[in-house]
């Protein structure tokens, strides 16, 4: 199947034509078993991996914009890599190795770098190529890179999710999307979504740390929710 050919039914599928989704998730089959394998070992099904993968790859199919210059199978892979992930982390069956965690770090080095020497965010294909690594690699590290943060839990009665004004914030890749979003903010911004988000901290706390105002935390906070909208619409 050409791009050419896939830009079309997914376009046909967003309209809601059941056989040309079909026919989408049918031919990519093999990019969500050659994902799944990498998960084989962790006490599930290959058969009931690939299944849970086909729900990553259908939101894929929902969401690609091709207007972006993206390849739809680069696009698709952190969200169906972020399904099975979300799935096995569920479950208790996934933990991140601090191998992983140390190359993610590398990732988000390299990843700085491109952005100083580029002025824009690499792709994820173009972190691969120059980490030397598969994109599935890229993913994974990012994700484990961040994975101290958990953006739906509780501060309050507030989440980040809800900040954000996104309903579904698992859509987005499982949060990788999002992820890679703080992941690019400025060190001061990263550890204050970390400090209100992860930790639970209020924003008179969060100043005490930072030597701020409460007033200055909740601008600098709103600021840093704006970034983050924009980097997830």
């Amino acid at each position: 199947m050409t791009s050419g050919d896939t830009f079309i039914l997914i376009e046909k599928a967003k309209n809601g034509d059941e056989k040309a989704l079909e026919a989408l998730v049918t031919g990519n089959m093999g990019l969500v078993k050659s994902i799944a394998i990498r998960f084989r070992d962790r006490g599930v099904e290959f058969e009931d991996l690939c299944q849970i993968g086909t729900i990553g790859m259908i939101k894929a199919i929902r969401n690609f914009d091709s207007s972006h210059g993206t390849m739809f199978s680069t696009y698709a892979v952190p969200l169906i890599m972020g399904e099975i992930r979300k799935f096995l982390r569920d479950d208790g069956l996934i933990k991140v190795s601090r191998e992983l965690k140390r190359k993610g770090v590398a990732v988000l080095r390299t990843k700085e770098i491109f952005i100083a020497e580029n002025g824009r965010e690499p792709t994820v294909g173009e972190l691969a190529e120059e980490c030397g690594i598969t994109v599935c690699d890229v993913v994974e590290c990012l994700d484990a890179s961040m994975s101290v943060m958990s953006f739906s839990e509780p501060v309050g009665e507030v989440l980040l999710e809800d900040m954000l004004g996104f309903d579904n914030i698992p859509e987005l890749c499982e949060n990788i999307a999002l992820r890679q979003a703080v992941a690019a903010l400025p060190e001061e911004e990263k550890q204050l979504v970390y400090y209100r988000f992860y930790k639970g901290y209020s924003q008179s706390k969060v100043g005490e740390l930072f030597g701020m105002t409460q007033v200055k935390v909740s601008r600098l906070e709103k600021k840093i929710m704006e970034k983050l909208r924009g980097a997830l619409v």
